[in-house]
């Protein structure tokens, strides 16, 4: 099977790059590839993985849903389900639940969007990536610096620099999806986005609004160098639960019916923030404080009970970091966070359920209601000592503790599947190292090795929404250790750009969620993979980039259950991760003004459940866009997707019993209009 696999994706994946493939140009393909500082939290001699798209390609994407500029990265895999919702995998399968909210950081301006201890599956619909300047991707562990929940990686979205220009782009789709996205700059001190976006939606009675607010500020504060944000978003939508059944995305009918039409998701947020910059005692001090805010309601389509949630949260906190230059040979930092949290959530089930009559496992009525107070206080430090001209070491240690207080206003004790802990206060303590090497073979050319772990405090919803085969206090921190060789640089007299990765990992305590919805507190996996990305102006006008991501993940342990489907035994592949992605592109710059591009994206085969005994066999889909340019300021362009009218699931799964697909979109295309001034 896994030999059969890989043939089949060695060929899709060659016969892609052979066939398509894509860059603006040889400078933004440098842009791109290249190690970037943002926000000063990172530097060149950064061993590791390490993705910057840029503000050009963000606008070129025109990405109505994260996951479509995302996807392009090597082993990143963002599954989209139904209208804004999705789940992330970077060099991991595809997570839900705790495991889901805590293995991926997201940040906005280097700042988490929420919490430790409440994260969302869901995250990326909350930052304002449509007018970004830039999105930054780690792949790998990133808790040395970042703290729990950089386990498999982060997103960092950097919002729009003051300066950058003015500009307003509208669309509409044949899906009927519209979108208006303004940026005003005043130049010197301030800029406001807006970005608004309204989908009847293609599936029944799966209709999206959503909404997002930008403000940024410049300011000289006597010495301190300083930008301030404010940033919100709110979301109304339509969910449409899964197509079930055995290639139920392959029927038109069956891909376009909501079986749950109630379903819906309503969820807002605002975040605020500060970055203040200055010299102090020879080196810079940064200060950053911040707060956010968020709730949300929804109808759990993904659930055979109809429960509904509510939840909610509010934070905030400090972080800060020194950085001095003691010689020419030796820089050091420092830093030290704060956050403090308070959040709730309450699940309902308004309607009786069982799987046969009498079944009582799903009672009606209020399964949780809990509040959780958290702080979190973690120091770090990082060394980057230059051994000689071309080699230089990088080492860093992170300490960070946990606190929760939880409180329930509902009895304690087993109701049906779910079990109410009484209240109690939880602590846990993380210990994250990071040691890497970069070595400057030749100008252009660097080779780097990297040692980190990933660490995780469990999710308040780890903790606190016990089942009833669950005990209060049985799950630990999770861990992944990670070893990582690299090659990037440049060749071909600075036309071709390129990345290359292999990494192993192994997680120890992992918690998740199997595929009859029960938790499973302490499993263990293996991951281990080679990433390749790459740019090559072909001709002054003709450029091709792509990426390509080979992974094996399985599973190290054995869990025996009476149900078939839910055995697990170790060397088991894991469900929803794939073998092959790949990514390619061509650009051809036809005259001064016109622009058109051919992409596509291949998924690879995948198990979708963790017994291996069915498989999703994965799919290629096509994309096209064009643009003209009639002024120096203003440009038409048209996209489309999904140009074979390919039948396929974003996302694929076995649950409950039954085959589970969120159908791909159909042929479509999106016509606009894009003004700077």
């Amino acid at each position: 099977m896994k030999m059969r696999r890989f043939r089949t994706g060695l060929f899709a994946a060659t016969s892609i790059t052979i066939v398509m493939a894509a860059m603006p140009a040889q400078a933004q393909a440098q842009e791109r590839l290249a190690p970037v500082s943002v926000w000063g939290d990172r530097t060149e001699t950064d061993p590791g993985s390490l993705a910057v798209i840029d503000s050009a390609e963000i606008d070129e994407t025109l990405a109505d849903h994260p996951a479509e500029i995302l996807n392009k990265l090597p082993g990143v895999n963002i599954q989209m389900n139904s209208g804004q919702e999705h789940l992330v995998a970077i060099r991991s399968p595809v997570l839900t639940g705790g495991a889901g909210q805590g293995s991926f950081l997201i940040l906005e301006n280097g700042v988490p969007v929420r919490s430790p201890a409440f994260g969302n599956v869901n995250s990326l619909f909350e930052p304002h990536h449509e007018v970004a300047s830039a999105i930054e991707v780690v792949r790998g562990p990133g808790s040395a610096k970042y703290g729990s929940n950089a386990v498999h990686g982060l997103v960092n979205v950097i919002l729009p620099e003051v300066g950058g220009g003015s500009e307003a782009v509208g669309s509409y789709g044949t899906l009927g999806r519209w979108r208006s996205d303004v940026t005003l700059d005043e130049g010197e001190h301030w800029l406001a986005a807006v970005s608004l976006q309204k989908d009847t939606g293609w599936r029944d009675n799966t209709g999206v609004d959503q909404q997002k607010l930008t403000l940024v500020g410049d300011w000289m504060l006597g010495a301190w160098d300083t930008t301030t944000w404010l940033t919100a978003s709110n979301l109304n939508q339509e969910t449409a639960g899964f197509a079930q059944g055995p290639d139920a995305y392959k029927d038109e009918d069956i891909a376009k019916s909501n079986p749950n039409p109630e379903a819906y998701r309503d969820a807002w947020s605002a975040r605020a923030g500060a970055r203040l910059s200055g010299d102090f005692s020879g080196g810079t001090l940064t200060l950053t404080p911040y707060a956010h805010t968020q709730s949300m309601i929804f109808a759990q389509h993904f659930l055979p009970n109809g429960g509904v949630e509510k939840n909610g949260s509010t934070g905030g906190g400090l972080m800060a970091r020194y950085e001095r230059e003691a010689s020419d040979s030796l820089t050091w930092r420092v830093g030290a966070d704060v956050d403090m949290a308070s959040g709730w959530l309450t699940e309902i089930q308004p309607d009786p359920f069982g799987f046969f009559p009498g079944d009582s496992r799903f009672p009606q009525g209020k399964h949780y209601d809990y509040t959780v107070d958290t702080l979190m206080g973690a120091v770090w430090g990082e060394l980057d000592f230059a051994l000689s001209e071309q080699v230089h070491l990088l080492a860093g240690l992170r300490a960070e503790a946990h606190e929760y207080d939880y409180s329930t206003d509902l009895a304690p004790g087993i109701n049906g599947r779910f079990n109410v802990p009484a209240d109690r206060t939880d602590n846990f303590d993380l210990l994250t190292p990071k040691l890497g090497l970069i070595w400057s073979v030749s100008e252009g050319v660097d080779l780097y090795a990297n040692y980190a772990r990933g660490e995780r405090a469990p999710q308040a919803s780890d903790l606190y929404r016990l089942q009833s085969l669950q005990v209060a206090g049985q799950v630990e921190e999770e861990t992944l250790d990670s070893v990582e060789i690299g090659a990037r640089g440049t060749a071909l007299e600075g036309r071709l750009v390129y990345d290359l990765a292999a990494y192993w990992m192994e997680k120890d305590n992992f918690f998740f969620r199997d595929s009859d919805g029960l938790n499973v507190p302490d499993g263990s996996t293996e991951h281990k993979g080679v990433e390749a990305s790459g740019a090559l102006e072909l001709t002054p006008v003709l450029s091709l980039s792509g990426s390509a991501s080979w992974s094996d993940q399985t599973y190290t342990f054995d869990r025996i259950t009476g149900s078939g489907t839910e055995t697990i035994r170790d060397g088991n592949e894991i469900d929803t991760a794939p073998e092959w992605l790949a990514n390619v592109s061509l650009d051809w710059q036809a005259t001064d003004a016109i622009k058109l591009s051919l992409n596509v994206d291949h998924v690879g085969e995948y198990f979708v459940d963790p017994a291996n005994t069915t498989t999703y066999p994965g799919h290629t889909v096509l994309g096209a866009r064009g643009a003209w340019a009639f002024s120096d300021s203003a440009e038409v362009f048209l996209i489309v997707r999904n140009l074979t009218d390919e039948e396929y699931a974003d996302r694929a799964d076995l649950a409950f019993g039954n085959e589970r697909y969120f159908p791909g979109e159909p042929l479509n295309a999106t016509l606009g209009m894009k003004k700077t001034f």
